[in-house]
């Protein structure tokens, strides 16, 4: 919904933050050496090979990691320590980037190799996305979190003029090694200035969780949350139709256009703009409209705007296409991105917009091997044009199923009352499974609003970690029901406390208000026994 107050929050607000601005310095940075990496690749790989296909891989190659390594990448940030993390990343790209330069200097890179080298950069994205989203929310306060957001859109779309126009620079005067170098030194910048970052040390009385068990909790979390099904599905769909523009821009300056280096940057450049002056100006448009119309009208007029851009005879007109899709583009993605991080709670975080990540990336690198295909098989135009027309008809036809609405759940972290006693007997942290049972007693004339309830709380069961759950109604007496649900060893049971949000207790208060008993529902907690022998 839009904004209920009369003046929209400061865009540059976060910025007052000396922890948000440096790190949002480093995330600039970060960003720049990607689009510097990605438009240096791209261009290289046009003097490497004629086949469109192959130009069109270079941005899937990029994004393809998010897709393959998004969910252990945010596993590992939701249980290390995210300074560190975040920082490795950075190493990791400058590493990258020395190899890349080296190889460009001596002439031996190939299509394939730079394929395989642009892939491992896109490591070092996938391994810093999740991490960066996870700490935002940390260091802002829920009312600037949009703007925050925003923020980093601008940072992304800024990188998205400044890496190019550097890049561009380069690849005319001195060549590409010279800017894979520079990514190299920027990179070690942007590890520098993450170090700089002091983090108190977090204190549970839980250990860490494992890397396995948090990988299958973060995606079973996503997955019984239908706010977020929704995102993803959006976001895919909207990045499987406008890759189709970026991943063919070299070919569209090149052939359609009839330009250089130049022309292309100049293109990637203008786009960046648009996306810049959309972003500083969007907490002003969140009160006119309703973030699914900024998913609708940003869909629409991307599309529209790509089919401008390789429809029109002269340069000086695709450049202010160019500009209004780079705003299209922000508002869209945007939207999405702020649907998701209210749609998690802290715990989950970095999980949770790993799995986004994955989804945009995904529709991201599908898109651009498809389109790519495509103008293969037909021309860049035609392959483009095509997607603008398919991109809008799928989300008419799917708007129903995937319309994307503001979470009304609250999602603080809050303490448990329980009136469980504490274990008769020694229970080892990773004994399990652990089967919790409760037993209900309801008024059977309202069994349909309590069965209504539970299929709730089944969700929410799952995407606080559990591995099974299930309700049985009793036989011998109408009105009595048993609920269960099982965790995978005593401390992930356990460790369900800490993930109780104040929407997982305003769950519970609707739930109880069913139970009619003269006692609370009684809670049972069973250790499965190790069975030896045959």
């Amino acid at each position: 919904m839009p904004l209920d107050s009369a003046e929209a929050p400061s865009a540059l607000a976060p910025l007052r933050l000396p922890v948000f601005r440096m790190l949002w310095l480093a995330w600039l940075a970060a960003n720049v050496t990607m689009w510097m990496n990605d438009v240096a690749s791209a261009w290289l790989m046009t003097s490497l090979t004629t086949s469109a296909f192959m130009v069109a891989m270079v941005q899937a190659a990029s994004t393809l990691p998010v897709f393959v390594l998004g969910l252990p990448s945010g596993a590992l940030a939701d249980i290390v320590d995210r300074r560190r993390y975040f920082a490795a990343t950075q190493l990791w790209v400058a590493l990258v980037a020395v190899v890349l330069g080296s190889l460009s200097f001596t002439g031996a890179l190939n299509a394939e190799l730079l394929l395989a080298l642009t892939f491992a950069n896109g490591i070092g994205l996938a391994m810093r996305w999740p991490v960066f989203a996870a700490i935002i929310p940390d260091i802002v306060p829920r009312h600037d979190l949009p703007a925050a957001l925003a923020l980093n859109g601008v940072a992304m779309n800024m990188s998205r003029v400044i890496g190019p126009v550097v890049a561009g620079a380069l690849l005319a005067s001195v060549g590409s090694p010279y800017v894979f170098m520079l990514n190299a030194l920027l990179a070690v910048i942007a590890f520098v200035q993450i170090m700089r970052w002091r983090t108190e040390p977090k204190i549970g009385a839980l250990p860490g969780e494992r890397f396995l068990a948090a990988m299958r909790v973060g995606l079973q979390h996503v997955l019984q949350s239908p706010p977020m099904r929704r995102v993803l599905a959006r976001i895919f769909l909207f990045f499987l139709q406008s890759t189709s523009l970026t991943a063919l821009l070299p070919l569209v300056a090149r052939n359609v256009h009839g330009g250089g280096a130049g022309s292309y940057t100049l293109l990637l450049a203008a786009m960046g703009s648009g996306a810049v002056v959309a972003a500083l100006n969007l907490a002003r448009l969140r009160q006119k409209l309703e973030r699914e119309a900024f998913v609708r009208w940003g869909t629409l007029t991307h599309a529209a705007c790509a089919v401008v851009v390789v429809l029109v005879p002269t340069l000086w007109l695709a450049v202010p296409a160019m500009v209004v899709g780079g705003m299209a583009w922000i508002s869209t993605a945007n939207s999405l991105t702020v649907a998701a991080q209210m749609g998690l709670p802290n715990w989950v975080r970095a999980r949770g917009m790993a799995i986004y990540q994955m989804a945009l990336m995904g529709g991201s690198a599908a898109g651009a091997a498809l389109w790519g295909y495509v103008a293969n098989l037909t021309t860049v135009t035609v392959s483009i044009l095509i997607a603008s027309v398919v991109g809008p008809l799928v989300m008419v036809v799917t708007r129903r199923h995937v319309k994307v609405h503001a979470t009304d759940e609250d999602l603080t972290p809050t303490t448990v009352s329980s009136t469980i006693p504490p274990p008769a007997v020694d229970i080892q942290p990773d004994e399990g499974p652990v089967m919790v049972t409760i037993e209900y007693l309801i008024d059977p004339a309202r069994a349909a609003g309590f069965t209504a309830i539970m299929r709730e709380t089944r969700r929410a069961r799952l995407r606080q970690g559990a591995m099974s759950w299930g309700l049985f109604r009793d036989t011998s007496l109408p009105g009595r029901y048993i609920e269960y649900f099982v965790d995978e060893n005593w401390i992930e049971h356990q460790r369900r406390l800490e993930r109780f949000t104040a929407a997982d207790a305003g769950l519970r208060e609707r739930r109880l208000a069913f139970h009619i008993g003269s006692e609370a529902p009684r809670i049972r907690r069973y250790v499965s026994e190790t069975m030896s022998g045959s």
